[in-house]
């Protein structure tokens, strides 16, 4: 049983969630590995994987951009109703509604682009099309599902939605393998559906209801959700905009370069997994600080979550400097330099460190600033691809570090100017920076 005493709360090694989060996340982490190891033998190779690769990282460019600030809106509506007795089915059935409504857009404009889609980045290929809309769709409900999670304390059920979307793939792409499939496109399909089992199970199971409560007016759950929706699909997108580009821009020779160059990619994020775990469980302990104007202790906690944050980045990029070679060359068989993976990892490390600081602004209620950061890091990206080399693949790597240190300055810039004016954070700040986490597994 937890202790309401304040002392003991503060001795508490580890928040609320962080034991089944981490596992799920771990879980997760090492099916994704799994699945591009097991993908690339069951389709005959790295240039027969290609699309498979190209719409994983579309799949994770488009879904948290658009779906994280509903989680992030559902799942702090959510804690602060609980806080102060009040139930959420009212909250819950507005962010569904606007979930569906952006499912909407985004499809409609998928299937106006389809035929440039399908020609120049899937290579022909209509079935990993049909994919990426499949896939956009269902990591819809598989949001709201974590949102609801979160907002109510559900964590063991937040834990199963998060970690057995990569289970169920693995588990589709070993029985695809054994049937002897090779066509791109049902790896793809595996891809779509995933998410759905484990909204399916936490549904019959009931963990999804939510009490009656008070109307949601709009400005419960949308106050800042523009920006955070500008933000959010900006920041996915430079996530992601390594392989995405590469995809583009490589010529069909190059297929198998290019799944090469996602295996660094992949290697690169894993200091950003852990991330995902730490701040998904300090949300409930935060929000209710928030919703009783403790502000000093979550300063305090955002403090010390970002050098952890950092120190985390550091440690992991380096291992993947060191290591990363030789671990890619063992486990995928793949060879990439060492100029490859160091550019990665140090791309990945700026950009934990613009992550962390983003979120500092988010809390200081600097939501817009955060959408201008973002996008400033888009316009780096472009630039130093366009500009830096004729090279593919090192126009590339110099683009990803270039946007991380755009945005970084234009935060850190940011985070100054707020502190300055004597900005002070609210509850729906507080949580909109902790949940701020624009990446999958």
């Amino acid at each position: 049983m937890s202790s309401t005493n304040p002392r003991a709360q503060a001795r508490t090694p580890l928040p609320e969630g962080t034991i089944p989060v981490g596992i799920s996340l771990l879980v997760a982490g090492v099916a994704t590995y799994a699945f591009f190891k097991v993908g690339t033998v069951a389709v005959g190779g790295d240039e027969e994987f290609a699309p498979i690769a190209a719409m994983w990282f579309a799949t994770f460019a488009l879904a948290p951009g658009f779906f994280l600030p509903l989680e992030q809106e559902l799942g702090r509506a959510l804690s602060h109703r609980r806080a102060v007795n009040e139930g959420g089915r009212p909250v819950v059935r507005k962010v569904v509604g606007l979930g569906g409504i952006l499912v909407a857009i985004v499809v409609l404009a998928i299937l106006a682009a389809s035929p440039l889609i399908a020609t120049s980045y899937f290579g022909g290929d209509w079935w990993m099309v049909v994919a990426l809309i499949a896939a956009f769709a269902a990591y819809a409900p598989a949001h709201m599902a974590r949102g609801i999670g979160s907002g109510s304390g559900r964590f063991t059920e937040y834990a199963v939605v998060l970690g057995s979307d990569g289970i169920v793939r693995i588990v589709l792409c070993v029985l695809l393998a054994i049937v002897g499939v090779t066509a791109a496109g049902a790896y793809g399909l595996a891809i779509a559906i995933s998410p759905l089992f484990a909204v399916a199970y936490v549904y019959r199971r009931g963990a999804l209801d939510s009490e009656p409560g008070p109307p949601a007016e709009w400005g419960e759950v949308t106050p800042n959700l523009g920006w955070l929706l500008i933000g959010s699909v900006c920041a996915a997108a430079l996530l992601n905009a390594g392989p995405i580009t590469a995809s583009i821009l490589s010529d069909d020779a190059d297929s198998g370069l290019v799944t090469q160059f996602s295996y660094g990619v992949l290697l690169a994020r894993i200091p950003l997994f852990l991330f995902q775990a730490v701040q998904a469980a300090l949300l409930p302990r935060l929000s209710r600080q928030a919703a009783r104007g403790e502000f000093s202790e979550f300063r305090s906690g955002l403090k010390r979550l970002m050098i952890v944050v950092l120190g985390v980045g550091v440690v992991g990029t380096a291992g993947a400097f060191l290591l990363g070679p030789l671990v890619l060359s063992i486990v995928y068989d793949a060879d990439l330099t060492g100029r490859t993976l160091a550019m990665l990892s140090l791309s990945s490390a700026v950009y934990m460190l613009a992550l962390a600081t983003a979120q500092a602004v988010i809390a200081l209620q600097g939501h817009a600033l955060v959408a201008l950061g973002w996008g400033v890091g888009v316009v780096g990206f472009a630039l130093g691809t366009w500009l830096s080399s004729d090279e593919v693949f090192r126009r590339i790597e110099i683009g990803l570090v270039v946007s991380s240190l755009a945005a970084l300055a234009t935060f850190a810039l940011a985070l100054r100017h707020r502190l300055q004016t004597g900005a002070t954070p609210d509850r729906s700040s507080v949580m909109e920076a902790i949940t701020d986490m624009p990446f999958e597994t």
